[in-house]
């Protein structure tokens, strides 16, 4: 019944680093055969993009005009997406820890969110696709037919993070996992342009007890509901 969906449906899913957002989306948009969109490849293909030229994260006017001169593109794949910059395949090396840790100046630069606006548009205006980020159902695609916000406890989501690195190798006490959550909190609500904030009319889902294969379900749930309305 789910891939039975128009596909023309724009469905966004917003919320906090750790609140169990990607995951849910990208399983979410393989159920319904839409496409996924994940809004932070982008911004880790523009800091990627900056390391590898030496650039002062700091220089908001450079890195943005270094965000206006990449050619950036989204492929939808089987069951995630790739992104190139500048026909280069750099999905694996987007999700590298140096990437990770320098991304926060990056994704609060004005300049960077405006001149990735467009390609997160076009990658969307046919419909059919599922977008997870921080202002998907506020800025970048503000009529989306229906919107969800999740958010999880600090510690649950301190936890998720916990497992993800520990799966890599990796031993990071939670304190000190939950600590950075807590700044890339601050600095995601407190950035002039586009900050993460709730959505108008959407639909609220708390994390912090469910598995993914509930939150899955609820989401694919309400999707039909709205179709069915």
């Amino acid at each position: 019944m789910a891939a039975s969906l128009r596909k023309s449906f724009i469905i966004t899913i917003d919320g906090p680093a750790g609140s169990g957002k990607s995951t849910t989306a990208r399983r979410v948009a393989e159920r319904l055969g839409y496409s996924y969109l994940d809004s932070g490849a982008l911004y880790r293909a523009v800091t990627w993009a900056a390391l590898q030229q030496n650039l002062d994260l700091q220089d908001s006017e450079r890195v943005a005009r270094l965000a206006e001169q990449l050619d950036l593109e989204l492929q939808a794949a089987e069951k995630d997406l790739r992104i190139l910059v500048n026909g280069r395949d750099v999905s694996r090396e987007i999700r590298m820890p140096e990437v990770t840790q320098a991304i926060a100046p990056v994704a609060a630069n004005p300049g960077v969110r405006r001149a990735l606006l467009g390609t997160q548009r076009r990658f969307g205006e046919q419909g059919g696709v599922v977008a997870e980020g921080r202002d998907m159902g506020t800025v970048v695609f503000p009529n989306a037919d229906v919107k969800f916000f999740m958010v999880a406890s600090l510690q649950e989501r301190g936890k998720r993070r916990q497992a993800e690195v520990a799966a890599k190798g990796i031993t990071v006490p939670l304190e000190e996992l939950m600590g950075s959550l807590q700044q890339r909190d601050d600095s995601d609500r407190r950035r002039t342009h586009s900050p993460l904030r709730r959505p108008q009319e959407a639909i609220d889902i708390d994390t912090s007890r469910l598995s993914i294969d509930e939150q899955v379900e609820l989401v694919i749930r309400e999707v039909l509901k709205k179709r069915n309305a």
